[in-house]
């Protein structure tokens, strides 16, 4: 859509117009003889057209504010994650909705939608469904908060090499979307994606810090080689269209990342995960991120489909219970964002730790039989894999 804003000595006016040629059509209709000033004024249609409904709540910054400045990171960046919540929960609610119930008991839920505001600044917007057909348990939340950098965030912000001076005024800018998934059928793999940018300003001597952080990693329960393939080739073709060698880099790093130490053992099957991501300038670095999002449905939907109609037993469900519990193990004891979310003053627990599942189990030295499908997962979990 193209708006033409047509200035004349008797009156200014606005024409909607459609298409170049029709632009062009209609410019010529004012002649090249006559004495008028013609000021075009474009947009791209998605932004024309982006209002409160493009998203799940109303933004946090005004909507009119973050339009108005198309330069400003912080902008750009809490308008995409707005939409990446949107497009998620848009997908999940479609699967949830369908006719593919393989257990009768439960009927179809629906994102509750909490928009919540931070005194200390910002605020975000929590969508969370529970007890549903498909999944038991599905968050999609986006944070935009700001204020003072507490003292143990900036430490462990120190330990990964951001050169803070010591006892020095730290203001930071964090905005992010983050989301877990955990399907109620153990045959479905549970997903976690973040991706988020940050920054830091000492206001001692007005130097600024930005980076960008993220990734995509999948933990099934029953494996399914196939669609650990597909899951790994989707995150790499996006990967690849900014740089080759990011893949295998940031596949490392997820293996490293999502380790549970006192287990000896991974998470999941892997994906992505990178952090202080500031290079090779900040609007290549912010395209990459974006491709990584839109990698989030292609990548996890049909593995959703081609596993959600399928049976399974009651140990099967245990198993998955049980592997839950390592799930809620690694946040609460390793994961970066939840503990940079707990010392942040003023910070909505509710929202970090909804990516806690809705039931999980432990049980005293569990060990699955040797050469079962239990024990072919955590061979995989031992020794992380290339799948690609």
């Amino acid at each position: 859509m193209v708006y033409v804003l047509v200035s004349t000595r008797k009156r200014v006016h606005t024409r909607q117009l459609i298409g170049n040629k029709t632009l062009k059509a209609n410019l010529s209709k004012f002649g090249k003889s006559s004495s008028l000033l013609l000021s075009l004024m474009l947009w791209k249609s998605k932004e024309t057209e982006i209002n409160e409904k493009s998203f799940m709540s109303e933004t946090i910054t005004p909507l009119k504010d973050l339009l108005s400045d198309s330069e400003s990171m912080r902008k750009k960046f809490e308008l995409f994650v707005m939409k990446v919540q949107k497009d998620v929960c848009h997908e999940l609610q479609k699967v949830e909705d369908k006719d593919n119930d393989i257990d009768g008991n439960h009927e179809s839920a629906n994102f509750r939608v909490d928009r919540w505001t931070r005194e200390e600044g910002g605020g975000g917007v929590s969508c969370v469904l529970e007890d549903g057909r498909v999944f038991e348990k599905a968050g999609v939340n986006i944070s935009v908060v700001y204020g003072t950098l507490g003292a143990p965030a900036a430490q462990q912000m120190k330990s990964r090499g951001k050169a803070f001076k010591d006892n020095a005024d730290l203001k930071f800018f964090a905005c992010g979307v983050s989301s877990v998934i955990h399907p109620r059928n153990p045959n479905v793999p549970t997903l976690h994606f973040n991706y988020r940018y940050f920054e830091v300003q000492d206001v001692t001597n007005d130097e600024k810090y930005w980076w960008f952080g993220g990734g995509t990693d999948m933990t099934p329960y029953i494996l399914d080689e196939k669609d650990v393939t597909h899951f790994h080739q989707t995150l790499k073709n996006a990967c690849d269209r900014h740089n080759k060698t990011y893949y295998q880099k940031f596949k490392k790093w997820c293996d490293q990342y999502f380790f549970i130490n006192h287990r000896n053992e991974c998470r999941g099957i892997g994906g992505l995960f990178f952090d202080d991501i500031d290079h090779p300038n900040q609007k290549e670095a912010f395209d990459f991120v974006k491709s990584c999002a839109d990698a989030i449905i292609p990548c996890y939907i049909p593995v959703v489909n081609n596993n959600v109609n399928k049976g399974y037993s009651y140990s099967d469900r245990q198993w998955q219970l049980l592997r839950r519990g390592r799930y809620v193990e690694f946040n609460l004891i390793y994961d970066r964002g939840t503990k940079f979310g707990l010392v942040t003053p003023g910070s909505r627990y509710e929202s970090i730790l909804m990516s806690l599942p809705l039931v999980a189990k432990w049980q005293y030295c569990h060990s699955p039989e040797p050469g079962s499908k239990e024990d072919r997962l955590m061979q995989v979990l031992k020794k992380p894999r290339e799948w690609v």
